[in-house]
């Protein structure tokens, strides 16, 4: 079993920048690809970026294209969101997740949230116009 742990959100002003962490305990994930995905109220689940574990591409949502990084060091167990230029329409509650195939080779497979096997219970992210 993976637990994932998020921290880093919070309250933060139109253009303000913030960093997610997403620590993984119970194994090693350093060959899972790694995803973040967000959910406002009302809203679905929504695809935001994720990482191969293999070659450390990366994937994003048009939606944070330009402004979101995703990365991950391994030997720490974590991968981080870089969210800058944030804006009103990011608030939702950002969640980590894991898949232990390791990696993709299309937006679209990384964007399927049941190809993620762990979940992290979610950080809160609300940015204020």
């Amino acid at each position: 079993q993976v637990q994932l742990v998020e921290s880093g959100g919070g309250l933060v002003q139109t253009g303000g920048s913030l960093r997610l962490s997403c620590a993984a305990s119970g194994r090693t994930v350093y060959r899972y690809a790694m995803g973040w995905f967000r959910q406002a109220p009302g809203k679905e689940r929504e695809f935001v970026a994720a990482i191969n574990w293999s070659n450390s591409r990366t994937y994003y949502a048009d939606s944070v294209k330009g402004r979101f990084t995703i990365s991950r060091d391994d030997p720490k167990n974590t991968v981080y969101l870089q969210m800058n230029s944030l804006k009103p329409e990011d608030t939702a509650v950002y969640h980590c997740a894991a898949d232990i195939l390791g990696n993709y080779y299309s937006d679209y497979e990384a964007a399927v949230p049941r190809n993620y096997n762990y979940w992290g219970q979610g950080t809160q992210v609300t940015v204020s116009s």
